[in-house]
């Protein structure tokens, strides 16, 4: 694929992404969500500068499938000729995008001066920006928050977004809370801080030119189209993992396809010869499986899919077998092509 076919195939494809969430978003749960969603752009996990330039191998950090297209490599890092290294082997690696973390709370990635702590240094987040654009063709980007602890929400993400834009950076995707990183715990960010999606919507009136995504507390395709009318994309997190029966429809109803979405066995139907090749491969069963428990939620026969699933799958010679009778506990639900009805299992 060429540079100019993966720019502009992550640009397209950002007006919605699924959020890049630790231990979640593996490339098994990104196959998964392929056989849901073409066109939405995916994210990895966040990975480090140092896992990627001193790792072994480096196939444990990179590794994907072409089938996973687009995606984009989360970047950890604060170093901007680390970052750049490792921007360069992302593009030779295949990667559309890569995106810096700019909004982890976490106490260990705060040590190593990597997340959300960097909104605090604009102009370190700029110099790694520039270092990065230098050396690749392909978008390079910025997950941020709206602030960390007791920053202005205003006048301080105005100064990061000048300072970091002024580099070079067009594309922001802003965490629509702030990130305390005294007093919360990580868990505890993803909830406690109020999302604030007026101040996100008063900086895309601010910077037409700029792209800028917003992410936090969207929970179904109403809330995505209803925050489209204010920003450029959307981006969802944990309710894309936790009910991917979401992602069924973003192709239909964000990216304007005339196409209708695929039921969610014809989803597990698709997604079975990848399930094989990993395990082929030497992947344990229940190393995937724990991606798909979500699928059927809101359908009889969910909850004995997913007993099935959780007590057997982790089993050293679980196969393809175990995986096609955990579906046969499900009742049909070919027809139900729309959003569950949450019916009793």
């Amino acid at each position: 694929m060429s540079a100019t076919t993966s720019l502009h195939a992550a640009d397209q494809a950002r007006r919605f992404s699924v959020a890049p969430m630790m231990e979640w978003t593996t490339r098994d749960q990104r196959a998964f969500a392929r056989t849901l969603t073409k066109r939405a752009l995916l994210y990895t996990e966040m990975v480090t500068t140092g896992a990627i330039l001193h790792g072994t191998p480096r196939e444990r950090f990179l590794g994907h499938d072409a089938l996973e297209y687009p995606l984009a490599l989360q970047l950890g890092g604060s170093d901007p000729a680390a970052l750049a290294e490792c921007a360069v082997i992302a593009e030779s690696w295949g990667y559309q995008e890569v995106n810096l973390n700019v909004g982890c709370p976490s106490d260990r990635v705060q040590n190593n001066m990597i997340g959300a702590c960097l909104m605090g240094h604009p102009e370190l987040v700029a110099r790694c920006v520039a270092a990065m654009q230098a050396v690749v063709t392909i978008p390079v980007t910025v997950k941020c928050r709206i602030g960390i602890d007791d920053q202005d929400e205003d006048e301080d993400l105005a100064r990061f977004i000048d300072t970091v834009a002024a580099a070079g950076c067009t594309t922001f995707t802003v965490h629509a809370r702030k990130a305390w990183l005294e007093g919360l715990s990580p868990k505890q960010n993803r909830d406690v801080p109020p999302l604030n999606y007026a101040r996100v919507h008063r900086l895309k009136t601010a910077h037409p030119e700029l792209h800028i995504g917003i992410n936090g507390g969207l929970r179904s395709i109403d809330d995505c189209q209803r925050e489209l009318d204010h920003v450029d994309s959307v981006m969802v997190g944990r309710e894309a993992y936790q009910n991917p029966w979401l992602l069924a429809h973003v192709d239909r109803d964000i990216f304007g396809e005339a196409t209708t979405p695929p039921t969610r066995h014809e989803a597990m139907r698709a997604f079975r010869p990848y399930l094989i090749s990993r395990l082929e491969s030497g992947v344990r069963l229940n190393h995937i499986t724990r991606h798909l428990l979500g699928l059927f939620i809101g359908c009889r026969g969910g909850r004995r899919f997913r007993r099935y699933l959780s007590e057997t799958a982790h089993r050293p010679d679980a196969g393809i077998d175990v995986f096609d009778q955990a579906l046969t506990l499900i009742d049909d639900v070919d027809a139900a092509r729309e959003l569950p009805a949450h019916l009793p299992d």
